[in-house]
């Protein structure tokens, strides 16, 4: 890779918008750098029969199985990585280990995209339905949240997992005082404070990040935003997808249609060919995260998706053979 890791990631972050020429331009130089250096990928293309020197467009390039994660240190380290982040899971299941080389370039991505969904976190009061930093430190979500409780500076700022009558206290306080507020909640606890302590929400975004197994049964999103809207006097729930192997997220503000930063893009893999990769449709969701600058940009993840005509995704379920994951089993 001709340009330095500093080089890349102030353009990927300098990208205010989707910019196709740019974002194949960086994307095939990450390509090249990984099938030279990332031992897991370049492995992988290699049992594909793939050479790297034939990839010149952006819909040549492989995705990486997920489940890479669970059995490789997968990217590439000039040191020991600054951080482990650990899928959630249960005794005896693999987690995927996602290792990060750099913070900052975590930090740099996290806020980037908070910025452009939410806006600045000093403006809110940021309250979490998730396990506490000290609990779950080595939780992408968590640390996410707590990096975010950080920079907003709020005194009522914290984790209320175990506490939801306080919790119900200080939203009650905030919406009383016009405090603006952002609620990040895996969803069932969300659906527990929403049947336990119901009330009007002022000027609070609610933020649900996924999680139902093993505490309640499955329901389809729009049922789950309309208890919760019903229950807080909302007009809308947001919604976050992201995942250990990424160091991006995207988001839906409302609809349950969810838009990528301009340095993550989506695609859908065709299930009987899953290197027939379309910008359009429905199919498995592959994702490419520039971000991902030294584990690997280019994840086949497990989740059905439709993604429509202006790149936006709505997230269908699960395939069939994927195990539960990630906020489904943060908190059993």
């Amino acid at each position: 890779m001709n340009a330095t890791t500093e080089q890349i990631s102030n353009q990927i972050f300098s990208m205010n918008e989707h910019n196709d020429v740019l974002f194949e331009q960086i994307a095939l130089e990450l390509f090249q750098y990984h099938a030279k250096k990332n031992e897991t990928y370049r492995e992988f293309i290699g049992h594909l029969g793939i050479k790297a020197e034939n990839i010149s467009k952006l819909n040549q390039i492989p995705f990486l199985p997920i489940s890479m994660f669970k059995r490789n240190h997968v990217g590439i380290f000039n040191a020991p990585p600054e951080a482990v982040f650990l899928s959630s899971g249960t005794t005896g299941m693999e987690q995927s280990q996602h290792h990060v080389a750099s913070l900052k370039l975590y930090d740099q991505s996290l806020f980037n995209c908070f910025h452009q969904f939410f806006g600045k976190e000093k403006d809110y009061c940021i309250l979490a339905l998730l396990p506490s930093y000290l609990e779950r430190s080595n939780s992408s979500l968590v640390y996410m949240t707590q990096k975010l409780m950080k920079k907003s500076g709020h005194a009522d700022n914290g984790f209320y997992l175990d506490r939801l009558t306080t919790l119900s206290k200080v939203l009650k306080k905030n919406s009383e005082n016009g405090v603006k507020t952002l609620l990040i909640g895996v969803t069932f606890a969300l659906l527990e404070l929403a049947e336990k302590h119901p009330q009007e929400l002022k000027n609070c975004t609610v933020l649900e990040t996924g999680g139902m197994k093993g505490r309640r049964k499955e329901m389809p999103r729009e049922e789950i935003h309309e208890l919760l809207t019903s229950a807080f006097g909302l007009e809308k729930i947001a919604s976050e997808y992201g995942m250990t192997e990424l160091l991006s997220q995207a988001y839906s503000l409302g609809d349950g249609i969810f838009r990528t930063p301009p340095w993550m893009r989506v695609y859908v893999r065709e299930a009987t060919d899953p290197l027939t990769v379309n910008e359009r449709g429905k199919g498995a969701l592959n994702v490419i995260d520039l971000a991902n600058i030294h584990s690997c940009p280019f994840i086949a993840t497990q989740d059905l998706a439709h993604i429509r005509q202006d790149h936006s995704f709505e997230v269908l379920g699960r395939m069939d053979d994927a195990e539960a994951r990630g906020c489904n089993l943060m908190v059993s």
